[in-house]
């Protein structure tokens, strides 16, 4: 390791530690179920009602289920499309250097994660294949892949696709049983606050600089082909002729104009008819807009399906884990102990207890970072962990809004090593998580005392509202 600076010698370690250790995202959610099952067992919580707790719960998130997965699909659809890809050969052209290539990748992944962080993974992992066919660099090929990554591991919750903030903006997407804690929170109160914007600025500098420093030179990277990824393999953007008169329709543009022009009439009555920010905070309208981009910029029914198709894999895990964190969430909320009370309570009352005013958004700032390991989800676990953070945040006089950014800024932290959401990212890329999960780990170590300093000073320049009722 002579010759390496601090972040590179650090980024090295622990990628050979990982490609040993690391473990599948599945077994994190369902070790929750038993952590959280034991705790409500232990206090006193009837095994019959634990039980029938995570049998209701177990479909209560389908709805926001099916939300996420477009969310998924819609983004990697517009982010592989033709002009998405004349983009990148475009983007291709700026970095001079390795490091620098590895600089660029970082910044225009955290930039597309603020408006859809699906395609921020697939743009990035694109964009990451495009700079490794370049001959006249020589990119380390782990260390690019883990900066096409930082759009999930720094950003994204800051951004619009903020699964949290859309929901609390949302009152069809609020659980009935959250509503009366939340109440309705405005964008203007979560990710466009003038500190949230702040924080999204500084991470943005931090994450870009750490990302060229750790990044190895060039007479040590290892590139795309000493992995043996085949970059040659790259799908051309082509379109086949039918080979009957029933596919005409498949490859013409016809109906797809049709479709997005009708699209387009509904967003122009959704986005003139009311506040632009409630109408793009609306998670089924956000889905509706990409999923109309990605249309429009596939421009063909049959490269358009193809999109779909290829994107479907990469939603597998939230269908079969989300419907698990709404069973977590039911055994936290409605299993009652023997006081009648529920877990959630309980834990509420424990982070009252500890807590101040002034140091409560540092405490839940590394609470939910240390919950984020074991459940990888912004939605979801957001459902989990709102019942019992919101209601202490009421009793401590607390912002609401910026209590639900403290969730959104830490919920970026585990992402960073936890492998739920690098699946995406590393199918395109050809690598395995434990690939790129040294890098990641090296972002973690300067982020997480970062974020939660900010999330400390910037809350104490905000005052307490009391929820807002529809």
């Amino acid at each position: 390791m002579k010759g390496m600076n601090s972040l590179e010698r650090f980024a090295s370690s622990v990628t050979a530690w990982a490609e040993r250790w690391f473990p599948d995202s599945y077994i994190f959610a369902v070790l929750a179920v038993v952590v959280v099952a034991l705790a409500a067992l232990f206090a006193g919580v009837a095994p019959r009602a634990i039980a029938s707790s995570f049998g209701e719960g177990y479909w209560s998130l389908i709805p926001f289920t099916m939300q996420m997965a477009m969310v998924v699909i819609s983004g990697y659809v517009a982010a592989s499309s033709p002009p998405a890809r004349k983009l990148i050969q475009w983007l291709t052209k700026l970095p001079k250097t390795e490091r620098g290539a590895v600089a660029y990748i970082a910044l225009f992944t955290i930039l597309a994660s603020l408006l859809n962080w699906a395609f921020s993974l697939v743009f990035g992992g694109l964009y990451v294949r495009a700079l490794a066919r370049r001959k006249d660099i020589r990119m380390d090929y782990r260390a690019a892949g883990a900066a096409g990554y930082l759009g999930l591991g720094a950003t994204w919750a800051l951004g619009l696709s903020s699964s949290a903030a859309q929901l609390q903006a949302n009152v069809d997407s609020i659980p009935k049983s959250l509503l009366p804690i939340t109440g309705v929170i405005p964008f203007s109160e979560t990710i466009f606050l003038p500190q949230s914007l702040l924080m999204l600025f500084v991470l943005t500098v931090v994450s870009v600089t750490v990302a060229y420093f750790s990044a190895p030179t060039r007479a040590r990277a290892v590139t795309a082909s000493d992995l043996g990824i085949d970059l040659t393999s790259d799908e051309k953007d082509t379109v086949e002729k039918p080979k009957q008169p029933s596919e005409w329709l498949e490859y013409s543009p016809v109906l797809t104009i049709f479709i997005v022009a009708l699209g387009i009439g509904w967003l122009a009555l959704e986005f003139f008819g009311k506040d632009p920010l409630i109408a793009i905070s609306n998670l089924n309208t956000y889905n509706f807009l990409f999923l109309i981009l990605g249309m429009a910029l596939s421009w063909r029914p049959k490269r358009f399906l193809n999109s779909v198709s290829k994107a479907v894999p990469s939603v597998a895990g939230i269908l079969i884990q989300f419907p698990i964190y709404g069973s977590i969430a039911y055994i936290l909320t409605k299993a009652p102990m023997a006081n009648g009370l529920t877990l959630s309570h309980e834990i509420s009352d424990f982070f009252v207890s500890i807590s101040r005013h002034d140091t409560y958004s540092a405490l839940m700032g590394v609470y939910s970072a240390v919950l984020g390991f074991f459940i990888p989800s912004g939605g979801g676990k957001w459902i989990i962990e709102a019942p019992y953070l919101m209601q202490a945040a009421n009793q401590l006089k607390v912002h609401l809004g910026w209590t639900v950014m403290v969730y959104n800024a830490a919920e970026a932290l585990p992402n960073l090593i936890n492998p739920f959401f690098m699946m995406a990212l590393i199918g395109v890329l050809g690598l395995k998580a434990r690939d790129i999960v040294g890098y990641t780990v090296t972002q973690l170590v300067v982020h997480a005392p970062l974020v939660i300093f900010m999330l400390w000073a910037l809350g104490e320049t905000l005052a307490y509202h009391p929820p807002v009722m529809p």
